[in-house]
């Protein structure tokens, strides 16, 4: 098993990591409640975790225009 981050709003691979080498405890999904946990993580058919983050060019372009939070997805 893998977890593999992707940009949540623009769909970017932002990376990966072989679950061998971590615990999830150690990247602090346990701090994250029922509903966080439901819209950043998702195991896909293969049994890899899936995590939504944010990339550095949607954080800024979200700094700079607040109202892009009102969209699903972010074209830069």
């Amino acid at each position: 098993m893998a977890i593999h981050y992707h940009c949540r709003h623009c769909g970017v691979k932002l990376g990966s990591i072989d679950s061998m080498s971590v615990q999830t405890e150690q990247l602090g999904f346990h701090k994250l409640n029922d509903a966080e946990r439901q819209d950043m993580l998702m195991y896909d058919a293969s049994g890899d975790l899936q995590v939504k983050a944010i990339c550095e060019d949607c954080q800024e372009s979200l700094e700079r225009n607040p109202d892009y939070h009102q969209q699903d997805f972010l074209i830069h």
